[in-house]
């Protein structure tokens, strides 16, 4: 069973019905058990890093979060990728849940429209099974004002948008965080969260 965390913040319900059509057994939950109990847990979420760290504390996952997300796959989607990072400075300085090391903070990108919304081209940086089966040449969806910054080694893909925006992330292990929604990213994201629960079995 995939837990997808529910938390208040946001697109829970599309994730839900991308596993749903993989047909793939999963639940919405803010249950510790649940997440305890789960084969791999995602972390949606759209919003401010602040106000989500906020009602995360608030719903009392936190601890279980960091504990869990180190025994199984993980992965946090879109402003839940920002969360796995040390801090956010949106608005304010805000500790993240320091899953992965580097911090989120405003894009910077004068001639170009901010939120970055829309598709671009997934570049790999190094491999990662997530993208097991997919091309060099495949796109996949944004909606985002903020980005994540972080050491190489953490960074699994790229797009590009003005500067390098990181895209897919993680620590290497069983922690994974994608700026873009895989969800809303028609086969391509598909085929990355059947990945992710193949991972999870």
């Amino acid at each position: 069973m995939i837990a997808v965390i529910d938390y208040g913040a946001g697109n829970i319900f599309s994730v839900k019905n991308a596993l749903d059509y993989l047909g793939y057994e999963n639940r919405l939950t803010k249950s510790q058990e649940d997440i305890k109990n789960a084969d791999g847990i995602i972390l949606p979420g759209v919003g401010a890093f602040p106000w989500a760290m906020k009602m995360l504390n608030e719903s009392g996952l936190v601890d279980t979060i960091k504990t869990e997300a180190k025994k199984k796959p993980f992965l946090g989607i879109c402003l839940g990728m920002q969360l796995l990072f040390d801090k956010g400075f949106e608005f304010e300085e805000c500790d993240g849940l320091g899953l992965i090391p580097g911090h989120v903070d405003k894009m910077d990108e004068p001639d170009l429209v901010i939120p970055h919304m829309g598709w671009n081209k997934l570049e790999k940086n190094q491999d990662c099974s997530l993208l097991d089966g997919l091309s060099d040449n495949e796109y996949v969806y944004f909606v985002h004002s903020y980005k994540a910054f972080c050491e190489d080694e953490n960074l699994y893909a790229y797009c590009e948008y003005g500067n390098k925006v990181s895209a897919l992330v993680s620590d290497g292990k069983t922690v994974f965080g994608a700026q873009f929604h895989p969800e809303k990213s028609g086969e391509t994201g598909l085929k990355i969260l059947k990945n992710f629960v193949e991972m999870a079995k």
